[in-house]
């Protein structure tokens, strides 16, 4: 095995294990950073009251309470469909978690570190405001034509360029380190 964790080396070994670190390092720095954004979103520039504030032509601060999972779909109003989506991402992030504790790449560690940060920040959300809060509008307007696209916050964009270096460790990462 590269700098993976070894099996059998018990809890401590596998979270001193240098791929391990680095990717639990990058997880708790994307989750202090989301929390702090949204925290200093909601209660200091206090988000909620000043309604849209355009940042450039294309770049918006709105905020919306998802109550779902990504692009919004599956929203749940009620107390019973929070814990069911509480309880999947605790699933997601335990399954991930060992994913990393086995992952003998950098790339691989961080991408599954930034799904992992970005899943918990977007979990406390959800436990604390029984919604995510999500803030982050792109759009384009021209003559004739007007695009949107989801609103997200720091969470999301972490978790997709987490999606993004497993895409790129699946099939160009694996296929690089094979080559003499």
């Amino acid at each position: 095995m590269g700098q993976a964790a070894q099996p059998g080396g018990g809890v401590i070994a596998v979270l001193r294990a240098p791929l391990v670190r680095l990717g639990l390092a990058t997880a708790a720095i994307v989750l202090l950073l989301d929390q702090a954004l949204k925290l200093w979103l909601l209660f200091v520039f206090d988000l909620a009251s000043r309604g849209i504030v355009r940042l450039t032509p294309f770049l918006d601060l709105v905020l919306v309470w998802n109550r779902g999972i990504s692009y919004g779909m599956f929203q749940q109003d009620g107390a019973m469909g929070q814990w069911v989506l509480l309880a999947l991402t605790t699933l997601a992030v335990v399954a991930l978690l060992v994913w990393l504790t086995r992952a003998e790449s950098r790339v691989l560690v961080v991408s599954l570190g930034l799904i992992v940060g970005g899943a918990v920040g977007n979990a406390i959300d959800r436990l604390a405001y029984g919604a995510v809060a999500d803030f982050v509008l792109l759009h384009l307007t021209t003559t004739g034509f007007s695009f949107k696209w989801y609103v997200f916050n720091l969470a999301d964009a972490a978790i997709v360029a987490g999606v993004a270096g497993l895409l790129y460790d699946a099939f160009v990462g694996r296929r690089a380190a094979k080559q003499p």
